[in-house]
């Protein structure tokens, strides 16, 4: 699978001395697809990035690059640059970190090896939570498939659309904080890289690292700063600072930390089309952003 760094031509895709209008471009580098748990597929997201006015989009799958080559095609039949992306799902010390890699090599070993050891882990850890929920609700296994596409691609959130269907609750958010949350007694911890060594793996191999709304505390915990710290010591390139999970304080106090440890701010959806409330470039990456990303690149 070939696919292009950026695609896409005419004006708005030419770098800002060269452009004949002086707008600003709208970039959201944090979108997700059917590959993992949005609702549309890779090529549909691209098709809303276009309606909702964005020029420049990544899509960044869970642990999955398989929706990058049609994200990429339609990117470029609409005129849009495009990023291609994943989220490495981690850990550190129990608590779950999510890693946004932008330019991952989809013929890496290293990277092919460390995503599908997470995707197999996960799909043993739905089955769990399936089995679990199951002995108190109306719920089985097969029904859930039915909303995640294929075993490969099951997560939580499948789950949770299983239950909204069957009229049990009236959204994902209600079946997460009712059933799926952290401290549920449904909830199954699953294997995933410990973030450090995913950094180097991501960095080794030509990755760009940006940490997924690092202030995201309603999610569950977080890291201190000194982990934060250790990460851009082996190599975290930026921290996704404007987040809709984030407070106007969690903004001011991401944007220093970054600023003190040079790293990169970004800004961006989270979007997984009806999945969440999140709408496509709600929040955005600033052009001189994305261009120490590209620079940053192996």
């Amino acid at each position: 699978m070939t696919i292009p760094a950026t695609c896409g031509s005419g004006a708005r895709n030419l770098p800002a001395t060269s452009r004949p209008y002086a707008w600003p471009v709208r970039i959201d580098l944090h979108t997700h697809s059917t590959v993992s748990d949005g609702t549309e597929s890779p090529a549909d997201v691209m098709r809303s990035a276009h309606a909702a006015g964005l020029d420049v989009v990544a899509l960044t799958d869970h642990d999955s690059m398989a929706g990058l080559e049609d994200a990429a095609d339609m990117a470029a039949a609409h005129g849009m640059s495009f990023v291609p992306g994943i989220e490495v799902s981690c850990r550190h010390n129990g608590v779950s970190i999510h890693l946004l890699a932008y330019w991952p090599d989809p013929s890496h070993s290293d990277i092919v090896s460390m995503l599908a050891a997470t995707r197999e882990a996960r799909v043993e850890r739905a089955r769990e939570i399936v089995r679990r929920v199951g002995a108190d609700y109306p719920l089985t296994w097969d029904r859930v498939l039915e909303f995640a596409g294929s075993a490969d691609t099951v997560g939580r959130p499948h789950i949770a659309d299983a239950m909204v269907a069957a009229g049990l609750f009236p959204s994902r958010d209600e079946v997460f904080a009712e059933v799926l949350a952290g401290n549920s007694a449904y909830y199954v911890p699953h294997y995933a890289p410990e973030v450090m060594d995913a950094i180097r793996t991501l960095r080794a191999t030509g990755a760009v690292p940006v940490f997924a709304h690092p202030g995201a505390d309603g999610r569950g915990r977080v890291v201190p700063t000194d982990v934060i710290e250790e990460m851009a010591r082996v190599g975290l390139v930026g921290l996704e600072v404007d987040h809709r999970d984030h407070s106007g304080s969690q903004r001011l106090r991401l944007a220093e930390i970054a600023d003190r440890l040079g790293l990169v701010h970004t800004g961006s959806s989270d979007y997984h089309g009806t999945g969440k409330l999140n709408e496509l470039g709600e929040n955005t990456t600033s052009e001189e952003a994305l261009a120490s990303l590209k620079a940053a690149r192996g």
